[in-house]
């Protein structure tokens, strides 16, 4: 028995002496150690420079600006199964509205003959003593039948189109459903991205941020481009404006543009208080009596293409190999365009941004 006790004993602790003891200290804080220099490795942020933090801010804001157009895409999606939705519920209720009258009509129908009293035809026979008579009401009858036949006919054939209405208004909520979950996403996404860019901007000086606010904000030399854009602001401004629009149309168009410089960029906004760039060249060719899809990706298939040789007044001028951003064409160059957020509707050159191609709407 004090065998199998001992064996259940907890054995003693050795202690660590001399240079065993040092060893094992040593040991503990060079592990320690590592682990901290390890640990701030991976959450330490390496300094910027001022040019660093404006590339990654004008990456992180041309990602805004591809979320912005997918968004875009999916709200005028969203937009359209909204509006059928309520066609088809608007169609349901009228088709309603007909079959119950078509039900109170039957209704009538057969309490009308519940209180004259349906009798056989042959007793008729039996008891008129004029057969002209009976065969005249026995012929006014045959045709009450009829149009009671069809009128049941009818109602089954409304209540099915108003079930089959129904279950295309189902399938339409839900892909109106669909896709107002891909419209949060997108919006979370945008958010992200406006987020961090506004982030990156705060470690930059008043200076440098003000200098920044002057350029287009889509990867342009930090030299060239303020005093570019700002000529280009000032010579609209002084109503020096390029060569004329070949068409009146374009020329409506290029007149709403210029009237829309200095408003703000926001993202999903197509006016008239504020724009995102594909709802300024939409808002643009709207005033001029010519309708255009909603994004980047379809406007450019909205029309005739043209080489960037072939440019004129007018023209969408498109960027990046995504099709992420859009601007109108005023010559000489130059066009206008709702840059980004923080960034005003205004004029730039297009070489500014990579070129994509370009679209003759008109």
């Amino acid at each position: 028995m004090d065998a199998l006790v001992a064996t259940h004993r907890k054995p003693k602790q050795r202690l660590l002496t001399g240079n065993t003891a040092r060893t094992a200290v040593t040991l503990a804080l060079a592990g320690a150690a590592s682990a901290t220099a390890f640990d701030g490795m991976g959450h330490a942020e390496p300094a910027l420079t001022p040019a660093q933090v404006k590339a990654k801010v004008d990456q992180l804001y041309h990602d805004a600006e591809v979320a912005t157009e997918k968004y875009n895409g999916v709200k005028e999606k969203a937009d359209n199964a909204g509006e059928s939705l309520e066609e088809l519920r608007d169609e349901a209720a009228r088709r309603t509205e007909r079959l119950n009258a078509a039900r109170n009509g039957l209704g009538s129908l057969a309490t009308a003959q519940y209180r004259t009293g349906a009798v056989d035809p042959a007793v008729q026979v039996a008891l008129t003593s004029d057969p002209d008579q009976y065969l005249e009401r026995a012929a006014i009858a045959d045709r009450a039948g009829d149009r009671q036949a069809a009128a049941v006919t009818g109602i089954r054939q409304q209540l099915g189109e108003i079930e089959q209405l129904r279950e295309e208004a189902d399938n339409r909520l839900d892909e109106l459903k669909a896709h107002q979950k891909d419209l949060r996403r997108h919006k979370s996404k945008i958010k992200e991205k406006i987020d961090a860019a506004e982030n990156l901007l705060s470690r930059l000086t008043a200076e440098q941020r003000e200098e920044y606010a002057q350029e287009d904000g889509h990867g342009g030399s930090t030299a060239a481009t303020p005093s570019r854009a700002d000529r280009a602001d000032r010579t609209a401004t002084r109503g020096n404006r390029p060569p004329q629009a070949p068409n009146s149309r374009s020329g409506q168009a290029i007149s709403f543009a210029y009237g829309a410089i200095g408003k703000p960029y926001v993202w999903g906004a197509t006016g008239p208080s504020a724009f995102d760039c594909s709802g300024l060249t939409q808002a643009a060719w709207k005033a001029a009596g010519v309708s255009l899809p909603r994004t980047t990706y379809t406007q450019i298939n909205a029309g005739q293409r043209v080489s960037r040789s072939q440019l004129a007044p007018g023209d969408l001028v498109f960027f990046y190999s995504g099709i992420s951003h859009v601007g109108l064409y005023i010559g000489n160059g130059q066009m206008i365009h709702a840059p980004r957020p923080g960034a005003p509707v205004r004029v730039a050159p297009i070489d500014e941004m990579p070129f994509a191609g370009a679209t003759r709407p008109a």
